[in-house]
């Protein structure tokens, strides 16, 4: 007993439990060097789950008993799914040295001592809950990424995860890890092509020049249709002329990339164009990662909003179908407009809203003007603590923007800056959906011009979506409200979840993968934490 190494109170307790449970003076030594071994082990395993309270609630509920290092079929059935799932973990894009496959089978092997099966009990035990935490609920912790994500990853209760992992076939434990998400699966599949297409040197030259349209022919048109047939956008040919065929693939391409429809391929189509496979394959692991993110234990939601920030798009989703869909414009590109990501819920709109101004928009965009002209921004009223209207004589010249006191709104109108409607899903950032009456910014095809907010380009419609399952007249309705002229809330009978989210790769209900611009350069960061981490890239240049 002196040569046992002395560990945590834990510990002490474990080997003190073991030993007065043997009665004194008629212990063999066979049985008392079992008990030895038994307390050796229980003493490693404790000494090893003291930064883990999770992992160390575990055994504790089970007597320290191992899961992994047993000498049954069961433990050697988990240990043989765990180290078939590491083997595979590359495939979901994973920090495969973050487990270190080939060192825990070498220790499985070598294994001597019961103090060395107590220290490899927990070792395989974190290893297991590490690769569990990467796959269902991401690699990163989303926040430390980029200031604009406003979300946390999903992480599992390690205690709950070991539970059903012993409780369970190990196989099937270990294959329901990832996300349940056709999104996720076909993801998964885009990143496996991807990654052949890498290996193979990618989708061949990239096209110089700067501008090719139908009636063109010559060397530049042949690298544009084989780098579109490569893609998979057009069936092979030989045509070295830019004709119907390949201005229908160059549409099927714009539309895919969000990209201005018009079946010629200028700066920006051949921009995107250009980008090679093995970027392509960045996005698509990034994207991976996102949905992680968002495997949620509760789910999406089965009625759920969904704003992707790239694509300038809002949608309602029923039972993970799109049951309405509208353009949306998102904050600007500058730093402190950017529309955050985040989730909440939906609970109520209101028809003929004020336009209470922000903080930040008042003392940065129209304090300013006020110091030189009182009667400037004439469409906002100037509102003191109490709400009463100031009266703008006085001037406001002697003001600085941490000295003003006053807030400004605007009042229901056809001018609001708000329009007809707002979206509210109550929330520290002050981010909601919105009408709007500049209605000209829908037409364009990147549409950051907002202060953070989201507006809609259907918003009525969008209103009649969502009343729809809570009166019989939801046109009705809302039109009664709103020919009023007053502001009038009106609370959804059950809450939508809302998730505001950001993806430059993202898939169709076909599998086709569609592409976005990085906008606000989120992704960018969120591939170099990914590669910090140790995720790599499969297959060579492209």
């Amino acid at each position: 007993m002196r040569n046992l190494r002395r560990g945590s109170g834990l510990a002490a307790l474990i080997l003190a439990g073991a030993l007065s449970a043997l009665p004194m003076g008629q212990v063999a030594a066979q049985d008392l060097s079992k008990a030895l071994a038994m307390t050796a082990y229980r003493q490693a395993v404790a000494e090893n789950l003291s930064d883990n309270e999770g992992l160390a609630a575990f055994y504790r509920t089970r007597d320290f008993a191992p899961i992994w290092t047993g000498s049954d079929d069961t433990a050697a059935l988990r240990r043989a799914a765990l180290i078939e799932a590491l083997g595979t973990a590359s495939v979901h894009g994973l920090p495969t040295q973050r487990y270190d496959l080939d060192g825990l089978i070498r220790k499985m092997r070598n294994v001597d001592g019961e103090r060395a099966r107590g220290e490899l009990e927990v070792e395989i035990s974190r290893t297991f809950l590490q690769y569990a935490r990467d796959l269902q609920s991401g690699i990163l912790e989303p926040s430390q990424t980029d200031e604009g994500i406003k979300r946390h990853a999903p992480r599992r209760d390690p205690k709950i995860l070991l539970e059903v992992l012993a409780a369970s076939d190990p196989y099937q434990v270990l294959q329901h890890l990832a996300p349940s998400s056709d999104e996720y699966a076909r993801l998964l599949r885009a990143k496996l092509k991807l990654e052949k297409t890498v290996a193979r040197g990618g989708w061949g030259p990239t096209v110089r020049t700067a501008k090719l349209e139908k009636g063109q022919s010559g060397g530049d048109v042949v690298v544009l249709r084989d780098r579109l047939i490569a893609m998979g956008y057009m069936k092979p040919t030989l045509s070295p002329d830019y004709d119907d065929e390949l201005r229908s693939a160059v549409i099927r391409f714009q539309e895919s990339h969000g990209l201005a429809v018009d079946g010629v391929a200028g700066s920006g189509t051949l921009s995107q164009l250009n980008i090679s496979a093995e970027d392509r394959l960045k996005s698509v692991q990034v994207a991976m990662e996102r949905e992680r993110w968002l495997n949620l234990p509760e789910g999406l939601g089965k009625r759920h909003i969904t704003v992707n920030l790239t694509d300038f798009h809002a949608k309602i989703v029923d039972d993970g179908k799109v049951t309405f869909e509208t353009r949306s414009v998102v904050g600007s590109q500058e730093s402190d407009r950017r529309t955050p990501e985040f989730s909440d819920e939906m609970n109520h709109m209101v028809i003929n809203p004020t336009w209470y101004v922000p903080r930040s928009i008042v003392v940065k965009e129209y304090l300013p003007l006020l110091r030189q002209n009182p009667g400037a921004a004439g469409h906002l009223e100037i509102t003191d603590r109490q709400g009463r209207v100031v009266n703008r004589a006085s001037g406001f010249a002697q003001y600085s923007a941490s000295s003003f006191p006053f807030a400004m709104r605007q009042p229901p109108g056809p001018r609001n800056a708000l329009g007809t409607v707002k979206f509210m899903f109550p929330n520290k950032y002050n981010i909601y959906l919105h009408d709007t009456p500049s209605k000209s910014l829908f037409d364009r095809t990147q549409r950051t011009f907002s202060h953070g907010c989201v507006r809609l380009s259907d918003p009525h419609d969008f209103a009649y979506t969502l009343l729809a399952r809570q009166t019989s007249d939801p046109v009705g309705f809302f039109q009664s409200k709103l020919n009023t002229g007053r502001e009038t809330r009106v609370n959804l009978d059950t809450p939508v979840p809302v998730h505001l989210i950001y993806r430059t790769a993202f898939t169709t209900v076909k599998g086709e993968m569609e592409y976005r611009a990085d906008v606000y350069g989120r992704d960018a960061r969120i591939w170099d934490a990914l590669s910090a981490a140790g995720v790599v890239l499969a297959g060579g240049p492209s």
